[in-house]
């Protein structure tokens, strides 16, 4: 997989996570201000945008959030590539730990990437979600 990293939200990532959110998993409020300020990565497949996440900076932690595999290339090893492109980028600004929101069903894919549950289950939008966290 080669991978873009941008500062800004580009459209290849706007339309992953238009598929796998909206469409896919329909989910009502995708975009926010937070891809203002947000790193975006990019993961392609013979030139096909098909892997999205964005990390950024709060209260001098890294998150890694919008993290999105388009539906027909999961379970093909992209997501634990964009997760050590991610991990890359935030070690390279600097950072040494990273939290992330993740829903409850993707929590194995995250413990696979040596991410531990830090919170309760709770619920974002309609969907239940769980903290977790990783040092790098």
């Amino acid at each position: 997989m080669k991978f873009e990293v941008s500062k800004k939200l580009t459209g290849d990532a706007r339309k992953i996570r238009l598929e796998v959110f909206k469409e896919e998993q329909g989910f009502k409020q995708e975009f926010d201000d937070i891809d203002n300020i947000a790193t975006h990565i990019v993961g392609y497949i013979d030139n096909q945008a098909v892997a999205t996440c964005r990390i950024f900076l709060d209260e001098n932690i890294y998150h890694i959030g919008r993290f999105a595999i388009i539906k027909e290339y999961r379970g093909k090893n992209y997501g634990l590539e964009l997760m050590k492109k991610a991990e890359k980028v935030v070690k390279e600004l600097g950072g040494n730990k990273i939290t992330l929101s993740s829903q409850l069903r993707a929590k194995v894919f995250y413990e696979k990437c040596n991410y531990k549950a830090v919170s309760e289950i709770y619920m974002d939008e309609f969907c239940p979600h769980i903290t977790m966290e990783k040092e790098v």
